[in-house]
C-alpha cells in the first residue's frame, strides 16, 4: 500500500527531475528549507496544503496535476513518462468497464441548433460528454445521469 506522503513526494521528485532542478533551487523558490523539502520528497514528511502549494508554484506545476498523478499511482495505474518541462505525467485513458450500446444518433435539428449557438440538443442517459480541464489538463469523462 502507498502512502499519500510517499506518492506525494515521489510526484514531486518526478517533477523537478524532469526539469533538470536541484533541491537546492527549488526549495530557495520555495522558500522551504533544503532538509525539509528532502524529507517531504522521500515520503518521511507530511506537507501541509500551503507547503505543497508553494513547491508546485516553485516548480510551475499545477496542484491539480501533482494530485491527479497521486491518485493514478494509489489507484494502481501504470503512469505514462514525465514529459520534458512539464514535471507530471500525461492521463491515461479510461476504458469503460463494459462496452455501452451505442447512442441513437441526434435529430439534424440538434445538429443545426448546436452549430448555431442558440439551443443545447438533447442527449440521452447513454450519451458521454468530454469537458476539458482548466489548465490544459486531463480530459474529463461524464457520464448523463
Amino acid at each position: 500500500m502507498t502512502l499519500l506522503r510517499e506518492a506525494i513526494g515521489d510526484s514531486l521528485r518526478r517533477a523537478r527531475l524532469a526539469q533538470s532542478r536541484t533541491l537546492r533551487e527549488v526549495s530557495t523558490s520555495a522558500r522551504v528549507s533544503l532538509g525539509y523539502l528532502s524529507e517531504v520528497e522521500r515520503g518521511r514528511k507530511e506537507a501541509s496544503s500551503e507547503l505543497l502549494a508553494a513547491i508546485c508554484e516553485a516548480l510551475d506545476v499545477p496542484l491539480a496535476r501533482v494530485l491527479w498523478d497521486v491518485s493514478t499511482t494509489i489507484a494502481g495505474e501504470k503512469l505514462p513518462v514525465a514529459a520534458a518541462g512539464h514535471g507530471a505525467a500525461e492521463p491515461a485513458t479510461v476504458e469503460p468497464a463494459a462496452e455501452p450500446a451505442a447512442p441513437e444518433p441526434a435529430p439534424a435539428g440538434a445538429a443545426a441548433s448546436m452549430s448555431a449557438g442558440s439551443a443545447r440538443p438533447q442527449v440521452d442517459g447513454d450519451t458521454r460528454i468530454v469537458i476539458p480541464a482548466p489548465n490544459n489538463g486531463p480530459l474529463v469523462l461524464v457520464e448523463a445521469a
